[in-house]
């Protein structure tokens, strides 16, 4: 075989299984020899079938373009000829290889053999922090153009260029990171250990001076930003004049100027200021300026703290230029995440000089030993594998319950990151960090002269989080079967077997343990069958299969709970006391040493655990509330436990309060208030009613591109049956997504209505021509899924809570966002439920002071996602008849902008909307 040719080939097919009669329709094969492309070769293939329209659709092949083709069999030989002698290369040959093999076999040809390179595979090794590897994303990713994606010429020829990029990118890395990847080759699914042994024996002798080294692993060096000279700054004011002057097309917004003057204000006299600034605002940048200024011109850092990560890195890495640009100086800008959220070096090196477990485990490793040749943070988000590759990344993340030692800290990231932060202008974190902050010389808030909150209404749902307990049945089993007992080849098997090797523990010690392990094992699946059968007796008239509710509604085993935290609590020292001795053995194997490590791990599991079953169910406090979720179908394994604390201005206060008067402090949102209570947030967040909500609305044409539907024949949902109300938003969904060709967000306030809808959408197969993408149904993340439905014209996107707010959407990608029902929590959630019991007792109406004012807000937020700019066009249509019929839905009209809202019905509407697009 010439292991310098490769055959790239490419297929489309009128579907996925030639054993029923599917036939490829277009064939492309790209050779490669010497390291360039040699020749191309593509057909149109006539099947013999007509081709499905959503084939055509996809590919653009029809069957005109086909019908002149010759059929496979006439080009069967020619194809044979050119795989032979050459190694096989396709983005997925899985599908590509066994397709192929089937139409040569049927053409008469033998069987063909050979060594086969998966580019998805090779891509996913390669590009570890990619956020998707279909074909038209990463070469997108990589500057390879790909003039028509699902063509086999076009997909072909840029799988051939992909490939040789890919193999480019190999060649760089260092020999010691080549070393160890070819180690693990073996087990990868396509023989990329070819390439990585050619690649490691050509470096044999090639070592590169220019990387760090932690235990043999190559590592990116890091710079470390210099102590500078601080208070020297006059801070720059003129933003209208600087801002003309950095963007020839600047816009003019005069409420952007008064609110980063206000800003600079508050900031310099340490005061607190509460701002709701609408969307088109251009909100970071109006409290980015002035951070700025601050920072610069006083020497105090400045923190600003969005809610989630995501935001974090958007913050950093689309508008620190800018800063730098306004003020004309450096401006140092430091990222901080929780500790979890990086890499435990020690950890990974110990599983990583271990054995594998998995084609997961050893393909992840493989990732992280390329990404920590070019990661300056160290942050596991970075990160895109598998749902295997996530348990291996929660065995290496950074724990509170293990410090670095003394020579691991000059590589820990953690201690990195922190060093950065402290030396920084302004600090970037996240609320959930941000609140665990500790009131010490150690903390990040010791220098810091202000804190900013962005997307402060968020800081309550962080605070809740934050302190949330949770009790997963799954999570418990899952431990214990990684653990084991002496019956079990599992890790207790092991640690036995290295303490008979090494003598760190007696057999008495060995023997206790496991006894102690079964006792607790034991207890636990008592307690979760008690509560299971409780649960269980709840429900039993229910229809609903998953259902949830108050902990204090159940009987509670309390001498059961006691007898499993007892023997928890004992088998968790037993075990410390064993690691101790274990980890003074001066000398030991890598396979002990592995097993020594392994146990220690999954001991800090166990106590993780244990803190939270005691806070659940042993210690339970006033002020928290707990619950229990099931689905009747599937009791104990569905069994989840939780507890939340039902207010938090405490915990904020725990930031905010030392400060407060000193420093300034500024709260930010979108969605601060509803027209009923300006107030709603604010004073769960605890600010001083001192402190007033001050607004900053966009342009008075902002919203002219909106328009709002109230949709008057659809059913009451209150008077039907479920599926009679699915059945009426299906067809109210199709009509609009065919008025609008798509675009459209879809927003559900439950996850099993989603589900339905979308399922009875597919069985009428009038959204064919349609991308769907289905929150909890399709594959990936919300940011993946958001990123697939902006690439397709014709798609839709079906959403729940998390895509009420914060995703961005610009320009024509979104043209309508059409809400299911009025965002209400439902009135059996656990934590609304027992918050809602509170509310009464105290005399005050729980559903016009507690459950309205968020569902406005959470409306307003929809909104929000519908018109990012002034240029943007969009259709807001509500299908909830409540907001027409019940007296409280003028509350939510009112919330919205000041835009034209229509009350017609469904009919109406799509001839509206027809003549809307006309003008237009």
């Amino acid at each position: 075989m010439n292991t310098d040719k490769y055959v790239v080939v490419d297929i489309e097919t009128t579907g996925h299984s030639p054993a029923k009669g599917d036939r490829i329709i277009q064939l492309a094969i790209v050779t490669i020899e010497n390291g360039l492309i040699t020749d191309t070769y593509t057909k149109f293939v006539n099947p013999r079938r007509k081709i499905p329209m959503f084939i055509q659709d996809l590919t653009g092949i029809s069957d005109a373009d086909v019908a002149q083709a010759e059929p496979f069999e006439s080009y069967a030989t020619e194809v044979y000829g050119k795989l032979q002698d050459a190694i096989f290369v396709a983005h997925n040959t899985n599908f590509d290889l066994p397709f192929l093999q089937k139409e040569l076999q049927r053409s008469g040809q033998p069987k063909w053999h050979g060594l086969t390179m998966d580019t998805v595979e090779l891509a996913r090794l390669l590009y570890p922090t990619a956020i998707s590897y279909k074909l038209q994303d990463i070469t997108a990713d990589l500057d390879i153009e790909l003039g028509n994606a699902h063509r086999a010429d076009d997909d072909a020829y840029a799988t051939a260029e992909l490939f040789l990029q890919a193999k480019k990118d190999l060649g760089l890395l260092p020999y010691e990171t080549l070393a160890l990847l070819h180690k693990r080759s073996f087990q990868l699914k396509s023989d990329l250990s070819r390439l990585l042994y050619e690649e490691t024996a050509r470096k044999r002798n090639s070592h590169r001076n220019d990387l760090d080294q932690f235990k043999g692993i190559p590592l990116k060096p890091r710079t470390k930003t210099p102590d500078k000279e601080r208070g020297h700054y006059v801070p720059k004011t003129d933003w209208q004049d600087r801002l003309s002057e950095m963007f020839p097309n600047f816009e003019r917004r005069e409420s952007q100027f008064r609110m980063m003057s206000a800003i600079q204000s508050t900031l310099s006299d340490g005061e607190e200021m509460v701002i709701e600034a609408s969307t088109g605002m251009g909100k970071t940048i109006a409290y980015l300026l002035p951070a700025a200024n601050h920072a610069l011109s006083t020497g105090k850092q400045v923190i600003v703290s969005t809610y989630t990560t995501h935001l974090q890195d958007q913050l950093l890495w689309n508008e620190a230029g800018i800063v730098e640009k306004f003020t004309g100086e450096k401006v140092s800008i430091a990222l901080i995440k929780g500790l979890g959220h990086y890499i435990d070096l020690t950890r990974f090196a110990e599983i990583l000089y271990g054995e594998d477990e998995s084609y997961d485990e050893t393909f992840t490793i493989m990732q992280i030993l390329i990404w920590l040749t070019k990661t300056s943070t160290g942050d596991l988000n970075e990160l895109n594998v598998s749902s295997g590759g996530q348990l291996l990344l929660d065995k290496i993340r950074r724990s509170h319950t293990r410090r670095p030692r003394r020579e691991e800290q000059a590589y820990d990231f953690f201690g990195y990151a922190l060093d950065q932060a402290k030396k920084a202008d302004i600090i970037v974190t996240n609320h959930a960090f941000l609140l665990n902050q500790p009131n010490s010389s150690n903390s990040l808030l010791d220098n810091a002269g202000s804190i900013i909150w962005d997307e402060a209404h968020q800081a309550v749902q962080a605070a809740v989080s934050q302190y949330e307990k949770t009790f997963v049945y799954t999570q418990w089993k899952y431990i214990f079967g990684q653990i084991g007992t002496a019956e079990e080849r599992q890790l207790y098997s092991k640690l036995k077997s290295a303490a008979d090797r090494s003598g760190f523990a007696s057999l008495a010690e060995m023997n206790r343990l496991d006894s102690l392990f079964i006792g607790f094992t034991v207890a636990f699946d008592r307690i979760a069958t008690i509560l299971s059968q409780d649960f269980a007796v709840k429900f039993r008239e229910q229809k609903h299969k998953k259902n949830s509710l108050l902990l204090s509604e159940l009987p509670a085993p309390t001498g059961e709970f006691a007898e499993l935290l007892k023997l928890l609590n004992e088998w968790i020292d037993l075990s410390q006391t064993i690691l101790r001795k274990a980890e003074n053995i001066p000398e030991q194997s890598i396979e002990d040493h592995l097993v020594i490590a392994d146990w220690r791990y999954w001991t800090q599991e166990l106590m993780l655990k244990a803190v939270e079953f005691s806070e659940i169910f042993v210690f339970p406090a006033n002020d928290e509330v707990s619950w229990v979720e099931g689905d009747l179908r599937s009791l104990p394994n569905s069994l989840s436990l939780y507890k939340r604390p039902f207010e938090v201005k405490s915990i904020i206060d725990r930031v905010t309060a030392p400060i407060r008067g000193e420093k300034g402090i500024i709260w930010l949102s979108g969605t601060m208030t509803v027209p009923s209570n300006d107030r709603f947030i604010v004073n769960q967040l605890g600010v001083p009613d001192s402190v007033a909500v001050t607004k900053y609305e966009p342009p008075k044409d902002f919203y002219q591109g909106a328009k709002v539907f109230v949709i008057d024949d659809m059913p009451d949902i209150q008077q039907v049956s479920q599926s009679d109300y699915i059945e009426a938003v299906a067809d109210a969904v199709i009509r609009t997504v065919l008025v609008t060709e798509g675009r459209c967000f879809v927003l559900f306030t439950s996850q099993d209505m989603l589900r339905k809808t979308v399922d009875l959408i597919q069985d009428t197969g009038l959204l064919d021509d349609y991308m769907l993408f289905a929150q909890g149904i399709s594959s990936g993340s919300r940011m993946r899924l958001l990123k697939s439905f902006q690439r397709f014209q014709k798609s839709v996107l079906f959403g729940t809570n998390s895509f009420w707010e914060g995703v961005d959407v610009p320009g024509d990608a979104l043209r309508a966002v059409v809400v299911v029902r009025l965002p209400f929590t439902s009135p059996d959630e656990p934590i609304f439920k027992a918050k809602s019991e509170m509310i009464a007792k105290e005399g005050i109406n729980p559903f016009m002071h507690y459950a309205l004012p968020e569902a406005v807000l959470r409306l307003r937020q929809g909104f929000g996602r519908l018109i990012r700019s002034k240029e943007d066009k969009g259709l807001f249509i509500v299908l909830d008849r409540r907001i027409e019929t019940k007296s409280y839905g003028q509350e939510f009209l009112d919330a919205l902008p000041k835009v034209g809202v229509s009350k017609v019905s469904l009919e109406k509407m799509v001839t509206d909307i027809e003549h809307w697009y006309n003008k237009q």
